[in-house]
C-alpha cells in the first residue's frame, strides 16, 4: 500500500495528491459552517450592541464573499504544496508558468479579500442609515452615503495596489515616485474631478443644503435626491431629473427655498381711472381687513402707482411655512376670489387695455 502511494504522477507522489484535493473537498464541505462561525463572530466583535434581529442581514451580506475567500485561500494554499510538473515549466511571454500561477492564485485572494472588506462596509453603512433615519436631520444621511463611496473608493485603490505589488511584482515605491514626476500633469488632468471631489467635502460639512431640500441653482428648480463625490442630482419641478458638478454647486448663488422662513405672495391690482379716492381708499381698508387672516403672518396693502392708464394697488402677504403647497395655492386661491368680489361691491373695475379706434372717410 505504501508502495502504491508512493508512486510518482507528474512529478509528485499520489500519497500528496490524496491529501492535497482531501484538504480542497475538506474545505468545499466545511466552507459554509466555517464562514457562517465566522460572520457570527465578526458580527459579536463589530456589533456588540446592535440588535440580533440584525443578524441574519449580516450573514446574508458577508457569507458569500467569505465562502469565496476562505475556499480560495484553502486552494491557493493546498496546491502551493504540489510540486510543478517539468512538463509544465515553460516560459509565457519571458513570465514562466510558475510565476504565472503564483500571479493569478494572488490574485484571486486579492478580489475575494477585497469583495469581502465591501461588503462590510456595506453593511456599516446599513446600520449607520438607520441610525440617521431617526434623527430629523438629512444631512446625516448623505454623510453616510458619501463615506460609503468613499472607502469603497479608497478599497479599489487599495486592490488595484496590491495586485500591482503581488500579482505583478511591480514596486509600488518607483510607482509612487513616477506619480511625483508626473503629478503636475497628472493634477492638470483631473483638476475638475479634484475640484467637485473638494466641493464634495464642502457641502458635507457646511451644509448649504441636504439631500431632500428643495433647491434653485443654475436656473433650475427642484429637490435634491442624491449628493455623490462627483456630482448633485436634481429632480426638478418638471419631472427631470439632472446632474450638478458639486463645484458648480458651492461656486454659485444657490436658493435653498426648503430654509426660507415664510411664503411670499404679491398681487398688483391695476385700477381703471373712473375710481375715486375715496372708493379706492374703502377698497385697501376692506382687503387689509380680508387679509387678517390665521395662515397670514404679516400684509401690506397700499396704493403704489398712478397715472395715465391706472391706478396700481399693490398687495403682499407672508404665509407660515407650515403650509403644505396644497393649502398654500387653495389659501391664494380664496384670497382672489375674495378680492374679485370686494372690487365688485365697490364698483370698481380693474383698468383695461386701451384700444384706439380711428375712422376716416376717404374723399
Amino acid at each position: 500500500m505504501k508502495e502504491i502511494l508512493q508512486l510518482q504522477f507528474l512529478d509528485n507522489t499520489l500519497q500528496l495528491y490524496i491529501e492535497v484535493f482531501g484538504a480542497i473537498l475538506l474545505a468545499l464541505i466545511s466552507k459554509r459552517i466555517l464562514s457562517r462561525y465566522l460572520a457570527a463572530l465578526m458580527f459579536r466583535l463589530f456589533t456588540k450592541r446592535e440588535k440580533n434581529s440584525r443578524k441574519k442581514s449580516f450573514v446574508e451580506l458577508i457569507v458569500a464573499p467569505l465562502d469565496a475567500f476562505i475556499i480560495t485561500f484553502f486552494i491557493v494554499i493546498a496546491l502551493d504544496k504540489l510540486t510543478l510538473p517539468t512538463a509544465l515549466q515553460f516560459k509565457v511571454y519571458k513570465v514562466t508558468t510558475r510565476d504565472l500561477l503564483d500571479g493569478i492564485a494572488s490574485l484571486a485572494i486579492i478580489v475575494t479579500f477585497i469583495r469581502l472588506c465591501i461588503r462590510v462596509v456595506k453593511y456599516s453603512a446599513l446600520i449607520l442609515e438607520e441610525k440617521a433615519n431617526l434623527t430629523a436631520d438629512q444631512s446625516d444621511n448623505q454623510l453616510v452615503v458619501f463615506f460609503r463611496d468613499f472607502f469603497r473608493v479608497v478599497l479599489y485603490i487599495m486592490g488595484v495596489l496590491l495586485i500591482l505589488r503581488f500579482t505583478f511584482h511591480y514596486d509600488i515605491g518607483k510607482l509612487v515616485t513616477g506619480l511625483s514626476i508626473v503629478g503636475a500633469a497628472v493634477a492638470l488632468a483631473t483638476k475638475e474631478s479634484l475640484e467637485n471631489l473638494i466641493a464634495s467635502f464642502i457641502i458635507f460639512f457646511d451644509k448649504p443644503f441636504t439631500t431632500g431640500d428643495l433647491v434653485k441653482v443654475q436656473g433650475f428648480t427642484g429637490n435634491v435626491e442624491r449628493i455623490g463625490l462627483r456630482s448633485t442630482r436634481i429632480r426638478t419641478d418638471h419631472k427631470t431629473y439632472i446632474t450638478v458638478p458639486n463645484k458648480q454647486m458651492v461656486d454659485t448663488i444657490l436658493d435653498n427655498i426648503t430654509l426660507r422662513s415664510q411664503r411670499r405672495v404679491e398681487i398688483k391690482l391695476e385700477i381703471g381711472l373712473s375710481a375715486e379716492s375715496s372708493r379706492l381708499k374703502a377698497a385697501i381698508a376692506a382687503v387689509k381687513a380680508l387679509l387678517q387672516n390665521n395662515s397670514i403672518e404679516s400684509s401690506t396693502v397700499f396704493l403704489s402707482d398712478t397715472g395715465k392708464n391706472a391706478h396700481v394697488i399693490t398687495i403682499e402677504f407672508f404665509t407660515t411655512m407650515a403650509q403644505t403647497i396644497t393649502e398654500f395655492n387653495a389659501l391664494r386661491e380664496e384670497i382672489n376670489f375674495a378680492i374679485i368680489d370686494l372690487l365688485a361691491s365697490h364698483n370698481i373695475e380693474l383698468a383695461a387695455a386701451n384700444t384706439d379706434v380711428v375712422v376716416t372717410q376717404k374723399q
